[in-house]
């Protein structure tokens, strides 16, 4: 399945309707993805299931022991002063409760370590899994929405292991068990249970289907109000420099109140579901009792054994509330787990290759043979595009917004596949390349200048984790970033804060230019990395640069012309296409596109 087609399915769980079809396909891969989880975990399973089962039998037993004593053993005390069945009934009575506590403990702690276990696998499953998705699907899904996998979805599944599903399975076998004792005490009994097993069946069945779709949309208005909050909190600049606020307080609250309209439908569905059951419970126990009592009067019951049917039949229905409480996290669950699912459904749109070619010392030479691109089939970005890039030649590419020059970039990183055509990285495809040898050979720096939690050491290693502080100052100083982080309160040693609060713009784009330089690639891409930085810093990052890209190949993007002048090459793109092709003083002194960029540009410097 392409990552097209799986993304556009992903964006669909967001919907509350789904045709028959959809669900079934939705149940399934999740069915599947609960499966591979509790594969291997079979045997503490096994060992659960037979502790819970052992535990239920004897919290059952209690009634039949009463209806034994009641009927057999203190007739036996009375008539004969026999003490030996009341105190044999009176043992097992309290054998039996202590069993039931014991083990149902031991169950508890035993089931606990298998949800965790399963929690743990998930959450790291869904990780790495959204980790090696290609850059294609993190364009596509909105980090809001990563974000509500990865916390309310996977705590919803966490509510169900950690007591849902304690819920159901001690409630169904409560009521099985109940029911076995029930019709073994009295068959005539447990054909009254039976008959009102039919309402039980007709309210459960209505409330399933009537939950599954409102339990959905609870998942769907949850996901939208922590998806608005995140991008308004991670774009919170934005939102206040154009003056947001108020169009966020309306956008939030219609976001919560249909949140809020869709927790009062499951609120109402309960307020019916909840006094139903109650009164088809008490509508048995009012029918065994009366039933009994005329059988017990005409001889063909005893008294005890009429107190215990009236207790399994009171007792038979104590779970189905609870049940229904967990059908509520179970609908909650089943939903965060199909979106989940969803996810880990993915496949990366630029996969890793199955027979990988090493290529340990790149000298970075780059062909484009016939490369065509479009983004998710839309319309062509680059059709049918050729480049011959020398190795160690410093290339600048210039030209209009859209015109096709970060989506080259993308290509020679290999964020992004050719639809057709090849990209060769000393005559290697990129497709066939290893994958550590080609984050070792090609480096691109953003106009995005990200940095980590971390001191500004950790950041800059980042471009080679092993490297000695000697080796990162080197870095450092080469770059022109040496002398701002030596004035910063702990120098190198310095925590950024998150996402580089500490630095200013400028600095975190020095920062990772030292990043680069210690990465040493043979193929480093500038992508508008000095749009953030003011004149005096870009005059200083200038001489670095001199320095960063000798001896390697190097594709500058920028709208600053300064940064053009230490190209060898410059390539003007148009519609995806070059127009023109020279170096900077062959075309500075002609007459075409590039000419008028640079006459313009130094206009606006007088």
């Amino acid at each position: 399945m392409s990552t097209a087609s799986t993304t556009q399915g992903v964006r669909g769980e967001e919907r509350e309707n789904f045709t028959r079809e959809e669900s079934r396909r939705l149940r399934e891969r999740s069915r599947i993805l609960l499966a591979s989880l509790l594969a291997p975990l079979r045997v503490r399973l096994v060992i659960t299931a037979i502790i819970v089962v052992v535990s239920t039998a004897a919290q059952v037993a209690g009634p039949t022991l009463i209806a034994y004593g009641i009927d057999n053993a203190l007739p036996a005390l009375v008539k004969r002063n026999d003490w030996l069945p009341t105190i044999v009934i009176v043992v097992l009575y309290l054998v039996t409760g202590i069993v039931g506590a014991v083990l149902m403990a031991q169950y508890t702690v035993l089931f606990a370590r298998v949800s965790q276990s399963v929690l743990f696998d998930l959450r790291k499953r869904l990780f790495l899994h959204t980790q090696r998705l290609s850059l294609e699907f993190h364009e596509s899904y909105t980090s809001g929405r990563i974000i509500s996998r990865q916390t309310s979805d996977l705590d919803s599944i966490r509510e169900l292991f950690d007591s849902g599903i304690n819920q159901l399975v001690q409630g169904l076998l409560y009521m099985i068990f109940t029911a076995i004792a029930l019709v073994s005490l009295d068959a005539p009994s447990g054909l009254v249970l039976g008959v009102a097993l039919i309402p039980l069946f007709v309210l459960t069945r209505w409330f399933q289907v009537r939950s599954a779709k409102l339990f959905r949309a609870t998942r769907v208005t949850s996901a939208r109000v922590i998806v608005h909050f995140v991008e308004t909190m991670t774009g919170m600049r934005a939102v206040q420099a154009f003056r947001k606020e108020k169009r966020n307080e309306k956008e939030y609250g219609g976001y919560v109140e249909d949140y809020r309209a869709a927790n009062s439908k499951v609120f109402q569905l309960f307020g019916t579901f909840d006094p139903a059951l109650v009164m088809i419970g008490n509508a048995t126990l009012a029918a065994v009792v009366l039933f009994g009592g005329f059988r017990v009067v005409g001889g063909s019951m005893e008294i005890g054994a009429l107190l215990a049917v009236a207790l399994y039949a009171k007792r038979f229905f104590d779970p189905a509330e609870e049940l229904a409480v967990f059908y509520n996290g179970y609908q909650s669950a089943s939903a965060a787990l199909e979106k989940i699912s969803g996810v880990l459904e993915e496949e990366p749109s630029v996969p890793d290759p199955v027979r990988p070619t090493d290529l340990w010392h790149a000298r970075g030479s780059i062909d484009f043979d016939d490369v065509e691109f479009a983004y998710n089939s839309d319309a062509v970005v680059l059709p049918e595009f050729d480049l011959h890039v020398p190795s160690g030649q410093t290339i600048a590419l210039v030209g209009s917004t859209g015109a096709g020059k970060s989506t080259l970039a993308k290509l020679i990183a290999r964020f992004y596949d050719p639809t057709r055509g090849s990209i060769r990285l000393d005559g290697v495809d990129l497709r066939d390349l290893h994958p550590k040898d080609l984050r070792r050979a090609i480096v691109m720096v953003t106009q995005e200048a990200y940095l980590f939690s971390g001191t500004v050491a950790d950041n800059i290693a980042l471009g080679k984790p092993d490297a000695t502080r000697d080796e990162i100052e080197r870095a450092s100083r080469a770059v022109g970033a040496h002398e701002f982080i030596m004035a910063l309160p702990d120098g190198y040693d310095t925590d950024v804060n998150k996402r580089g609060g500490r630095v200013s713009a400028g600095q975190r784009q020095l920062l990772s230019f030292a990043r680069a330089f210690i990465a040493d690639p043979a193929v480093l891409i500038l992508d508008e990395a000095t749009a953030s930085l003011d004149i005096p810093s870009e005059r200083l990052v200038q001489e670095a640069l001199q320095t960063l890209l000798a001896d390697r190949t190097a594709l500058i993007i920028a709208h600053r012309l300064s940064t053009v002048a230490i190209a060898d090459r410059v390539l003007v793109m148009e519609y995806g296409r070059v127009v023109e092709d020279g170096s900077p003083d062959d075309l500075i002194s002609g007459t075409g596109r590039f000419a008028q960029l640079h006459a313009a540009w130094r206009d606006s410097l007088v």
